[in-house]
């Protein structure tokens, strides 16, 4: 039986941008860069989801959390490219959607998005069908 996760934050309509980082303005005028949560695995790019309540099932295998420099160049060497666990998330084939992090508990849903709208078997956990 698997452990339940929960990853709230952002609207579920509000997904992360394809890119790597993304850029923005802070209340001073300067530009900041913010990195996205991007996570590869299998030759497709999964981002994360918010207001979804998933169940998390079997480890699948390793996937790759890509660098991200948002700094510019200035100082600091950002985030460097990282391994992340990948469990299969229970009524949803891998090929849609998983959970990573370091366990089970602390597991962040990520889905396949294809820039026109997320998955239907993604949409039924977030209305709670």
């Amino acid at each position: 039986m698997g452990r339940v996760g929960r990853f709230m934050g952002l609207a579920a309509a509000a997904m992360v941008s394809a890119v790597a980082c993304t850029a923005g303005s802070s209340s001073d005028g300067e530009e900041s860069g913010s990195c996205a949560f991007l996570i590869l695995y299998q030759n497709r790019t999964y981002r994360d989801v918010a207001n979804v309540e998933f169940t998390v099932g079997e480890k699948l295998g390793d996937a790759t959390r890509p660098p991200c420099d948002d700094t510019g160049g200035q100082g600091d060497a950002g985030i460097p490219e990282t391994t992340e666990t990948v469990y299969e998330v229970d009524g949803i084939p891998p090929e849609v959607a998983i959970a990573v992090g370091d366990a089970p508990k602390e597991a962040t849903f990520v889905a396949v998005y294809s820039g026109s709208g997320l998955p239907p078997a993604v949409m039924k956990l977030i209305d709670g069908s």
